[in-house]
């Protein structure tokens, strides 16, 4: 039986979003509207005014700034066992991040790549600046 589109690749929703902001999925470019899902692969892209807010499903919370592009390149959660692997590619701009309980469930289980740093993430709150 084959999984429903959006439903099972679903790793979070926008929040909130503010002045020119997109998610790129693919060769698509999806508005980020409030409860908008979020799937593995996608690129959040903000421009001079924009910022997106964003949950996760592990309650991970993002607040991308503005002229960003953050890429969620891996994202894999096991809500059972409340574990999994996550790993966020800042380009440029910055993103503002409370993490959740994957961060929680192992060393270097959260990590955020910039151009220049992997950093890996242990439950806490921070944020990311990359070069423009």
């Amino acid at each position: 039986m084959a999984a429903q589109p959006g439903l099972a690749a679903e790793i979070g929703r926008v929040k909130r979003s503010t002045g020119i902001a997109t998610i790129e999925r693919g060769k698509a470019k999806v508005p980020t509207a409030p409860g908008t899902q979020l799937q593995t692969g996608d690129v959040l892209v903000t421009g001079k005014d924009g910022q997106i807010a964003l949950t996760f499903i592990d309650d991970t919370r993002f607040a991308v700034g503005p002229n960003s592009r953050v890429a969620l390149s891996q994202f894999a959660y096991d809500r059972t066992r409340q574990t999994g692997s996550f790993l966020t590619d800042v380009n440029r701009g910055s993103v503002a991040v409370v993490s959740g309980q994957i961060a929680k469930s192992g060393r270097d289980a959260m990590k955020v790549r910039t151009p220049t740093a992997l950093l890996g993430v242990r439950g806490t709150r921070f944020i990311v600046e990359a070069g423009k």
